[in-house]
């Protein structure tokens, strides 16, 4: 299966030229030239986890706007707040929400804009061991803390009954990079332990207690593939498409889960969305909702400074909430719900294009 690249570019040439129109009669001609359409690039950077809807909107968009490139990094939702905070790119993106505090950095008021729902799904490579796994969150928590070194650990046997698991050393990958895959895998684990909330807490960057580290979810992906007897963490889609083992994880009701368009619906079904929709879902209470589950967020300015840029973006957007969502399940995400879609499209009108 195709591998994913950590970056996509939707890119695009666009010209037009006038035909020449002959004169008659005398044998005169007059030419006219066509005015060329503009060509409007848009540059924009940030998270991997919703990389793989991003490319597929960009470019379908594409065929329907060809005057129009969005042009994305996929380089981590750390990088992607960095350059929209510097205005380096257009918009951002990320899969943690900016903090109060990079908020009041900012040379303006940024909207969170959700774009889709995804989950983050623990990753192995066992050797021997082709039944599926089960996690508990503080069992997670635990190998990441370097607590739990071997694979026969009694805590993680004792979720999976009948499984003959290795007497082999645990390798813990995570990210290198600033990540909102690692946000949400931090928020969930600091709501499950205790332990983990006081010793590592949650963020983008977190002082990682034990493992290696990969750029990227294709990094994660990687190292995971290349590592006998190790365990990382990426977004679904990322475990689908490089065929990687990845485990079921019991949610705040008590089932045993395997991430899936449903049951990220359900983490989202019970959100109560705030004004500014930052907003957490992991570890969602409710029958069905898998417990590692978030939004997606594009971080665009109230007030662009590039006002073309900006108009062409709300209409990204607007369609992206419509006939962008059609694309979500294919790819391993969640569409919004309908409530979300609709508090965004009123959102929508804050951003200033004239």
């Amino acid at each position: 299966m195709k591998t994913i690249r950590p970056l996509v570019v939707a890119t695009l040439f666009v010209a037009g030229i006038g035909a020449a129109v002959a004169g008659c009669g005398s044998g005169g001609s007059d030419q006219q030239q066509a005015e060329p359409k503009r060509s409007l690039q848009i540059n924009g950077a940030g998270a991997t986890f919703p990389y793989p809807v991003y490319s597929k909107w960009f470019s379908e968009y594409n065929k329907l706007h060809p005057e129009v490139a969005i042009n994305y990094q996929s380089i981590g939702s750390g990088g992607g707040i960095q350059q929209v905070s510097k205005r380096t790119v257009f918009f951002g993106a990320s899969d943690g929400p900016m903090t109060d505090e990079q908020l009041a950095a900012v040379p303006g008021p940024i909207l969170h804009l959700p774009t889709v729902l995804g989950a983050v799904v623990p990753v192995y490579k066992l050797a021997n061991v082709d039944a599926e796994l089960k996690f508990s969150g503080p069992v997670l928590a635990d190998i990441y803390l370097g607590k739990i070194k071997k694979w026969n650990d009694p805590a993680i046997a004792k979720g999976n009954p009948g499984i003959t698991l290795p007497n082999s050393d645990i390798t813990v990958v995570h990210r290198s990079d600033g990540s909102g895959t690692t946000y949400i895998w931090t928020d969930y684990l600091a709501k499950i332990s205790p332990e983990w909330k006081m010793k590592v807490g949650v963020g983008p960057s977190p002082r990682w207690p034990v493992g290696v580290g990969g750029k990227g979810n294709e990094g994660v992906s990687g190292l995971v593939t290349q590592s006998p007897g190790s365990i990382g963490y990426v977004e679904l889609i990322y475990a689908l498409q490089n065929k990687i083992s990845f485990g079921q994880v019991q949610n705040a009701n008590g089932e045993f889960l395997k991430a899936s368009v449903e049951s990220v619906t359900a983490a989202a079904a019970a959100a109560n969305m705030p004004a500014d929709f930052r907003v957490s879902i992991t570890n969602a209470a409710g029958r069905g909702a898998y417990p590692i589950s978030s939004f997606t967020w594009l971080l665009m300015y109230e007030d662009p400074t590039d006002k073309v840029q900006g108009k062409a973006m709300v209409d990204f957007m607007k369609w992206a909430l419509t006939e962008g969502q059609k694309y979500c399940a294919e790819l391993g995400y969640a569409p919004l719900p309908a409530d979300v879609i609709q508090l965004e499209t009123a959102a929508l009108a804050k951003i200033k294009v004239n």
